[in-house]
């Protein structure tokens, strides 16, 4: 069964792409920038067949319907969607796999949700980001740092308020520059790029997508200040991190030696012949990782 389910979320109606049977135990996969579900779907029809449902939400701002100049898109709200989804589907527990700022946005939601009886989050997947915790004490990565950084100076160039701009100019064609260059390996398609350009070519969508990254940066923000605190905690929960070796946006080398600082149920692997979209070039390999993974966990 395929549907599109929404939820309203104060003044925005959020969407997302639900899979499989309701009474099957849940998966919620999450995407990334510059991105939408639509990464997802090759992953999704592996897990739905192992007797899954999915759902894969479109983040905050990445719909027309969720992309108001007035509304949050701090790293708390983003999360604390995830949750609200759960609740909308009745579903006290799920598995949680994210991509990129999905990634991103698993941690801080693992971290955030708070219920006495059982933890809301049953697994923690994070595909081409590492975890948190290990950056801010690991001496392992300092050896890639410079080359991380160097990587991810783009993150520099949206904190301009004027980003969205040239992000959805003709047709978005920054995307593609940008999957190219950070799956080098990956021979996409126009279909398989098609609806991220279609996307962010929107310039309302632009500006929320990009938004993202400059709430990062804004310490005098209580929503920031908590982020960050978050971010120093080890996830308690099974955690898998998965990464391609040819990803030219997180080096593979600052991904293995910060898995080196992992704690916990921890795992780590480096994927061959992929970058940094993995589950859109591989979706059987990375839906292999994640259902091992996740079926050996207590339901």
């Amino acid at each position: 069964m395929k549907n599109t389910r929404f939820m309203q979320r104060g003044s925005l109606l959020l969407r997302a792409e639900h899979w499989g049977s309701p009474t099957a135990p849940l998966v919620m996969l999450v995407h990334g920038f510059p991105d939408t579900p639509h990464s997802w779907y090759g992953v999704a029809e592996q897990l739905v067949d192992a007797g899954y449902q999915v759902l894969m939400p479109w983040l905050r701002g990445y719909t027309e319907d969720s992309a108001k100049r007035d509304a949050a898109y701090d790293l708390i709200s983003c999360a604390e969607d995830l949750a609200a989804w759960c609740n909308e589907l009745g579903q006290p527990q799920a598995h949680l796999v994210g991509h990129d700022w999905g990634a991103v946005l698993a941690q801080i939601a693992a971290l955030h949700a708070t219920q006495a009886d059982q933890p809301l989050w049953q697994s923690i997947s994070l595909l081409a980001i590492p975890a948190f915790y290990p950056l801010l004490r690991s001496t392992h990565a300092l050896p890639s740092l410079p080359k991380q950084l160097k990587l991810s100076s783009y993150m520099a160039h949206l904190q301009s308020a004027q980003s969205w701009r040239w992000v959805s100019a003709d047709h978005a064609a920054w995307v593609e520059k940008t999957w190219q260059r950070w799956s080098p390996s990956w021979l996409f398609t126009p279909d398989d790029i098609a609806e991220a350009r279609a996307t962010l070519s929107q310039p309302d969508i632009a500006w929320a997508a990009t938004r993202y990254y400059r709430s990062l940066f804004t310490p005098w923000r209580a929503s920031t200040r908590q982020v960050y605190a978050l971010m120093s905690k080890p996830i308690r929960q099974p955690l898998l991190l998965l990464a391609g070796r040819d990803d030219g946006c997180m080096h593979s080398g600052f991904h293995e030696r910060l898995a080196k600082d992992l704690v916990g149920n921890s795992q780590s692997h480096l994927l061959p012949g992929v970058g940094h979209f993995l589950q859109a070039e591989n979706p059987r390999m990375v839906a292999d990782y994640v259902l091992r993974f996740i079926t050996t966990q207590k339901r």
